[in-house]
């Protein structure tokens, strides 16, 4: 029988209060009769009882080496008890065994507990309703969201409000200005109300660092971000100054490496998750349409969810009005088509229809995509590229011309992007190794062009089929598998019938005329 516990000891007592028999109490609490009597006969507990032991029920096994290994600790704290015991199996080999590592372990933690450096103290913050809507980006990689069967990664711009736990979000790409405009329009133009200021954290769409003094910059106090110690390491942006101002709040951030000071995003952030991924596991797909409806699903839950907090109608009261329109939500510039068909945004290409080569066009920059507009009317919209030096060229704009200067193909400096998937590189070589180079690659050319015309999906099936079979994969060969190539039918004609009688009537007349 283990030791005696406060709880026994209770029972024991109540047991002794109803039936009066010191046996019977004893047997209900689970104890002995004479440990029964022991705590029958005083009114403490056995934890009041219990006296502290002060000495040591085995030998210490790090005795020897301890005071060295303490003026280790002293010298450099942040050392790791983990680590600091196999230096010592290192430098004491068949002393001490992996076995001990816990034991180390814990002894480390005694000593950092009474003689090490002070911990960093937490101070828990009481929330002002209306005060502040805190944002953040948060990656949604582990909710495995697809769209039309492909990946797609992405991040979550979620908004806060950490009096009542509102929250809302937005879908973009990176952490970004565009991002960021965006997610602040959209959350402010759900509440209808504005707070008094709105916080983020040290990304780069909100702020930079300083690259020299900060007077000189003419920006005040409260326009300049620190660290923990308050020196002004940071300061806001323009262009997120801006937006701030527009829909009338001030900007705040938290301290250089001090996300806990956003704690509240933060913390949402993992229950946002979690209940989008129990929401996903009841729709029983993760597969959408398109992105925008991924938003849009989410966005709902968020509705859902808000209904339900008793302090956000309290929390709304205590905000102003949003009396402005929303910010642009999109950049804008102008520029020129070239002479390959292309686009330069941003340090980033994109193949258009060559019918617009040398015109002027202005281009609306997203956070996910791109529009571009000509004599006011919008002409194509194109997914946007991350980064700089990429390219995103759509072979369906520039195949017409390509057959036409198909020499130009081999070494064409986009090539790349004219294999939508593996197999076609497969075709490609089977072209090649038949038919020549030459002709492979204007028959290639021409598989591109069916596929620009028809349906890529059901090209590519073909390809895969008839590579499948060891047939070479030519452009008439896929139309016939693909029911595009009709014979000609030979229209059916009457027998001609010849009357000779007419020509004998024409030999009269022309006799009658000579005489």
């Amino acid at each position: 029988m283990g030791r005696v516990t406060d709880k026994q000891v209770r029972i024991l007592r109540e047991a002794m209060t109803k039936h009066g028999v010191a046996e019977v109490a004893a047997m209900k609490a689970n104890m002995h009769r004479n440990t029964a009597r022991k705590y029958l006969n005083t009114d403490r507990l056995p934890s009041d009882l219990r006296q502290p032991r002060d000495w040591r029920t085995r030998a210490d096994p790090f005795a020897e080496d301890w005071a060295a290994i303490a003026e280790r600790l002293a010298d450099a704290p942040e050392l790791e008890a983990k680590h600091l015991f196999w230096d010592l199996m290192r430098l004491r080999p068949g002393v001490y065994q992996e076995g001990q590592v816990r034991t180390f372990q814990r002894r480390v933690q005694v000593w950092q507990a009474q003689n090490g450096p002070d911990k960093e103290v937490f101070f828990p913050q009481e929330h002002v309703p209306g005060e502040a809507m805190q944002t953040d980006f948060t990656w949604a990689t582990e909710l495995q969201v697809t769209i039309q069967g492909e990946a797609f990664p992405h991040m979550l711009c979620h908004m806060v409000l950490p009096w009542s736990n509102w929250n809302y979000v937005t879908v973009s790409q990176s952490e970004s200005m565009l991002a960021l405009r965006n997610g602040i329009a959209s959350a402010l133009v759900q509440l209808g109300r504005v707070p008094r200021f709105h916080q983020t954290d040290n990304s780069t769409a909100a702020t930079h660092r300083i690259a020299g003094n900060d007077a000189e910059d003419g920006l005040s106090e409260k326009e300049l971000t620190g660290d923990c110690y308050g020196r002004k390491t940071r300061e806001f942006n323009t262009e997120y100054l801006a937006v701030v101002r527009h829909y009338g709040m001030e900007a705040r951030t938290i301290g250089i490496g001090q996300s806990n000071q956003n704690g509240d995003v933060e913390a949402s952030n993992n229950a946002l998750k979690r209940r989008l991924i129990q929401h996903l596991l009841v729709r029983g797909s993760r597969d959408f349409p398109t992105v925008e409806a991924w938003e849009g699903w989410v966005q709902d839950i968020c509705r859902v969810v808000n209904g339900r907090r008793k302090r956000v109608e309290e929390e709304l009261a205590a905000m102003a009005p949003l009396r402005v329109e929303a910010f642009a939500e999109f950049d804008e510039l102008r520029t020129k088509v070239t002479e390959e068909s292309v686009l330069v945004v941003k340090r980033n290409l994109y193949s258009v229809p060559p019918r617009l080569i040398g015109q002027q066009v202005r281009v609306r920059i997203y956070e996910m995509r791109l529009e571009v507009w000509h004599a006011g009317r919008r002409i194509l919209d194109l997914p946007r590229l991350l980064g700089k030096g990429n390219c995103r060229i759509d072979y369906r704009h520039i195949i017409d011309a390509l057959l036409r200067k198909s020499g130009a193909f081999a070494r064409y400096r986009h090539r790349q992007a004219l294999f939508p998937s593996p197999v076609w590189y497969e075709a490609l070589a089977i072209l090649e190794k038949t038919l020549g180079q030459r002709k492979g690659e204007v028959d290639y050319l021409r598989l591109l062009h069916l596929a620009a015309n028809t349906l890529e999906c059901d090209v590519e099936t073909a390809l895969v089929l008839l590579i499948a079979e060891g047939a070479v994969p030519t452009p008439d060969r896929v139309k016939a598998l693909l029911g595009l190539e009709k014979p000609a039918e030979v229209p059916a004609l009457e027998p001609l019938q010849v009357d000779l009688s007419e020509f004998d009537g024409l030999l009269t007349e022309s006799l009658a005329e000579a005489v």
